[in-house]
């Protein structure tokens, strides 16, 4: 038997990072993992597809080196050598995580756990039976690839986000079903490499969750890079064919069509991982969005929190988790630690990238704002010209009685880094004019949110006036 203050179950961004936190504020831990430190995240999502996204963005760069005034042999690709460079990056960076917990003092039990008692978990492993007894536990078991009852998706030969991560090669043509952040990602990173993409969405366009003006430009972006997107289309039926697979469809628009494909990938969603865990034990009711919890991330049940992907409370991301894990150890020590839910930056890691945070411009005006947008355009930013890089935009929605900053909507290069500027405004509900005074370095993308600030009173030092004065 283990006795302990504090247990995790699970070791992804949600839980290795409560337990590092934990361990700081000098408790004792035990962090329970059924499978790889890092999670989803770090052993087969974000990390591997970035590393994947890397070497398309490269073999892009090179393609069009010319331009630059650089000549060079038309570039191949070596899919094994590009898997190679992206599994030794996961290994350092799990490496790197056992090495943080172990320096903390965190004790690692590879196992699956279940709840025995409120306070008590079960560890099965192949070595055999653990008992964990502690006086916190917390739930950190992420989520899985979600299946959805459309005849012949469960087929075995259909690729999950994982599976598509292990391809030994690449092929010949590709349907992608889901255009949320994993469908339009591997979409793109596929049609980069050479291969033919179908890009399937139910709801009226792609990246349904971002600001419409990144869904529609995201579109014509993927489009020029060859993809063939089908909005408002729902997937009736896949069947196996001697060549792979004949998806069907039925749009809105364009009727009952059929497309014939090598793979298929479903990118759908994900669903939480709540079960097995004996949550009945402790009167804990998860619903289909995972266990509900508070701002606390406490459950129903005393000394018992759930965080990331499993909480029903929150986006399913990775920087999410390892907020929210923080917070749920933080409150069991007796800090005064809770979650603001509204500044969370959200990343699709596309080429080009797009990036969001606070309201979407309908969002705002359906909590009855009376909102002003600014747009400015990176074609009008030196940094993204000199690089070849001009694709995108920068959006601010804004009040307009206090002029109080909603939300940052980005596309273009580095969104996913620029977007921090916009959390920064919208967590601390920064106004245009105190952005005004703040002084960005030239030239560097980043001056383009400073003339999306300007461009909501259309004042864009850099693009025409849209109004007479």
């Amino acid at each position: 038997m283990i006795r302990t203050q504090i247990a995790i179950v699970g070791a992804g961004p949600g839980g290795y990072v409560a337990a590092l936190r934990a361990s700081q504020l000098g408790a004792e831990v035990v962090c329970i993992e059924k499978e790889d430190v890092g999670g989803v995240c770090l052993n087969w999502g974000c990390i591997p597809t970035k590393a994947l996204l890397r070497t398309a963005e490269v073999f892009d760069l090179a393609r069009h080196a010319g331009e630059y005034g650089v000549l060079v042999d038309e570039p191949r690709l070596d899919w094994q050598a590009a898997q190679k460079r992206k599994d030794e990056v996961k290994a350092r960076l799990t490496r790197g995580v056992r090495t943080l917990l172990k320096q903390a003092g965190v004790q690692v039990v590879q196992g699956q756990a279940s709840l025995a008692r409120t306070n008590t978990l079960r560890v099965l492993s192949s070595a055999g039976e653990e008992t964990i007894v502690a006086d916190d536990i917390v739930i950190a078991t992420g989520s899985r690839h979600l299946n959805v009852p459309i005849p012949g998706l469960d087929d075995p030969g259909i690729l999950d986000s994982t599976a598509v991560l292990q391809l030994e090669a690449l092929p010949a043509s590709l349907c992608v079903v889901g255009s949320g952040a994993i469908g339009v990602e591997f979409a793109c990173l596929m049609a980069t490499l050479g291969v033919q993409v179908t890009l399937v969405e139910m709801l009226p366009r792609i990246a349904p969750l971002m600001d419409e003006t990144i869904g529609d430009m995201l579109a014509r972006s993927l489009r020029r890079r060859g993809i063939a997107i089908h909005t408002g289309t729902r997937v009736t039926a896949v069947a196996k064919t001697a060549a792979g697979y004949r998806v069907s469809m039925a749009s809105e628009k364009e009727g009952e069509l059929q497309v014939e494909v090598e793979r298929v990938l479903s990118a759908i969603g994900r669903a939480p991982n709540v079960e097995g865990l004996g949550l009945e034990l402790a009167g804990i009711q998860p619903t289909r969005r995972g266990i509900p919890v508070d701002d606390r991330m406490r459950t129903a049940a005393p000394h018992i929190y759930a965080v990331g992907d499993c909480a029903a409370e929150g986006p399913m991301l990775a920087h999410m988790a390892s907020h929210q894990g923080i917070v749920a150890v933080e409150d069991a020590m007796g800090l005064p630690a809770h979650v603001d839910y509204s500044a969370v930056p959200s990343c699709i890691f596309t080429l080009p990238e797009a990036a969001s945070v606070g309201l979407t411009e309908a969002q705002a005006r359906e909590q009855g704002y009376a909102v002003q947008t600014g747009m400015f355009s990176l074609a009008a930013n030196g940094k993204a010209l000199a690089y070849g890089e001009s694709e995108g935009f920068v959006k601010i929605v804004s009040e307009s009685e206090n002029d109080a900053i909603l939300g940052v909507h980005i596309l273009g290069p580095h969104a996913s880094d620029l977007i921090l500027e916009g959390t920064l405004l919208r967590q601390f509900e920064v106004t245009l004019d105190e952005v005004e005074q703040v002084i960005h370095p030239h030239p560097t993308l980043g001056e383009a949110v400073a003339e999306a600030v300007l461009a909501v009173r259309d004042r864009a030092l850099h693009a025409a006036p849209k109004r007479r004065r």
